[in-house]
């Protein structure tokens, strides 16, 4: 007798991820069997899975870092998991340490940091605090759509500029420019850069890939809106999956150049923990008669693996097809004198310590 098999993997409108595998951390696993039923159900009769956002009370919320190939020390992230659901999101796994799952749940079981603004203040006025710039979005987006209900971004933002502290931002949202009012007068000051996370002009592929992140098209116009507001934006062509987005990289460049971006970097596919059986489930989804080359191609750049955390390659790969990447991406940077990401110098001088409350207030 055949045992019976699991159930087609289907997608879920408007999300990433097609299913909802356990953590690494988690001891139970769930296996699902195919009763025959399912080819009763259409998909738009499926329940969709909803966003529900929890309220957290973060003890903490500057973070530090010292990998070597990352271009800040300091980091901040207002949100646990994301909406926008980007598929080859190299952060899906942290979700594992809250005991959900980097799936599904990643982009639909989000935690906001509602006291996030009160901590920072508190951080920056510790004695001894030294000011570097702090990157808002290293983790999971900070102008994610939750991001407009809640405005921990925007709280923070403004903490920030009162202390005129350097920071910088990574999205993929066109929601950043509501934030110019503060934005540009920090610019002016030295104390802020903009990256736009582009890796497509593809809306259809981006549909798929970012589902609720901004088109490109859209990405691309918050760009030139920063720009002409005076504030430093770059483009991260990131990440770049092969056989699939790569072939848009020097058009996102061109198009980014145009809209009056000066920086620009890459990345190459990610695929740490759980990111491989997602990717693996997205790609059999959405490009199954190019599955099989896209995963050579991703194992040609890590060593025959699906992933190589190496800090000298993890970023931009190896072999021929990373190097032809490299070449391919610094033409192209050099022809629209584009700096590159991260080494913008900020302005640490500024920095004036926030003033603890006092129950006498303040006179000065």
């Amino acid at each position: 007798m055949t045992a019976p098999a699991d159930p087609p993997l289907r997608a879920f409108k408007g999300r990433g991820a097609a299913s909802n595998p356990e953590g690494r951390f988690e001891t139970t696993r769930r296996h699902a069997e195919d009763d025959g039923w399912h080819h009763a159900v259409l998909d738009e009769e499926r329940p969709r899975p909803q966003t529900v956002v929890s309220e957290e009370r973060a003890r903490s919320v500057i973070t530090r870092n010292d990998s070597p190939d990352i271009g800040f020390d300091q980091a901040m992230n207002p949100y646990r998991g994301c909406e926008h659901g980007c598929v080859y999101c190299f952060a899906r796994p942290s979700h594992a340490y809250l005991d959900l799952s980097p799936g599904l749940d990643f982009e639909t079981r989000l935690r906001a940091k509602s006291n996030l603004a009160e901590v920072l203040r508190a951080e920056l006025a510790k004695p001894g605090y030294i000011p570097k710039p702090i990157n808002i979005g290293s983790n999971t987006d900070a102008y994610q759509p939750i991001e407009k209900r809640w405005r921990l971004t925007r709280a923070a933002l403004e903490v920030l500029a009162e202390c005129r502290h350097p920071l910088t931002l990574v999205t993929k949202n066109a929601l950043v420019e509501r934030d110019i009012d503060l934005l540009a007068p920090m610019a002016r000051e030295g104390l802020v850069q903009v990256f736009l996370s582009i890796n497509s002009l593809d809306n259809q592929l981006a549909a798929k890939l970012e589902p609720r992140a901004s088109a490109p098209h859209r990405r691309i116009k918050a760009v030139r809106a920063l720009a002409e507001a005076g504030v430093p934006v770059g483009v991260l062509v990131a990440p770049i999956i092969p056989a699939l987005n790569d072939r848009d990289m020097e058009a996102v460049l061109d198009q980014a150049a145009e809209a009056g971006a000066n920086s620009a970097g890459y990345t190459v596919l990610r695929l740490p923990h759980e990111l491989k059986q997602l990717f693996r489930e997205w790609l059999a989804l959405h490009a199954p008669q190019r599955a099989a080359h896209v995963m050579s191609l991703v194992q040609q750049m890590n060593g025959g693996r699906d992933y190589d955390s190496d800090f000298a390659t993890r970023m931009r790969g190896q072999g021929v097809f990373a190097d032809l990447l490299r070449r391919r991406f610094e033409v192209a940077r050099r022809r629209h004198g584009f700096g590159r990401a991260w080494e913008l110098t900020l302005d640490a001088t500024r920095f004036t310590p926030p003033r603890k409350p006092s129950p006498q207030g303040q006179l000065f």
